[in-house]
């Protein structure tokens, strides 16, 4: 596991951000065996905005006593021109989070996350950590404030519930 430089990451997900614009993506989450694709319009934003191929990939977000997680894989590991994609929406939303812009979730979500205006709040008081994995990466977000940490709770439950990962709704 590897932790990279947000700021570095967010310069070099504009150069690629254009060669992804002719990549072809399919439905949200299909390779995942929980997901259903019921809601096609989710489905249709979520490829739009996350700029990377969802029938490729696993999506997780879990919860910590601190904050949590939001991890991306994807399911070949063989796939590096997905894992690149994954990475630098990844490297994205950790820079854009942390100041305050939750643009893509709205836009994904065609609604303002609960949790979302408290994050956008106390974005001084959240630390958003880019970790990369083997197949993926993560944003590891964490707070000492227990009204950030509700909130990010708010904002990492409502993705689960969205987009139907699975995961536990309780801090383990």
């Amino acid at each position: 596991m590897k932790v990279i430089s947000v700021f570095a990451a967010f310069v070099l997900f504009g150069s690629i951000t254009a060669a992804q614009e002719t990549k072809t993506n399919e439905g949200i989450h299909a390779a995942c065996p929980i997901m259903h694709q019921s809601d096609s319009d989710l489905n249709h934003r979520g490829e739009k905005g996350m700029r990377f191929s969802q029938t490729v990939t696993t999506h997780h977000f879990l919860l910590k006593p601190d904050g949590g997680v939001i991890q991306v894989e994807v399911n070949e590991s063989s796939d590096a021109d997905q894992l690149a994609y994954v990475r630098m929406h990844l490297y994205h939303i950790a820079a854009a989070f942390q100041q305050g812009d939750f643009d893509i979730p709205m836009f994904v979500h065609d609604t303002i996350p609960p949790g979302e205006p408290e994050m956008k709040a106390l974005r001084n008081q959240i630390r958003y950590t880019l970790e990369e994995t083997k197949i993926g990466g993560r944003v590891v977000i964490a707070s000492t404030n227990k009204n950030a940490v509700a909130a990010i709770h708010q904002f990492l439950i409502f993705q689960i519930q969205e987009h139907k990962t699975g995961d536990p709704l309780q801090v383990p």
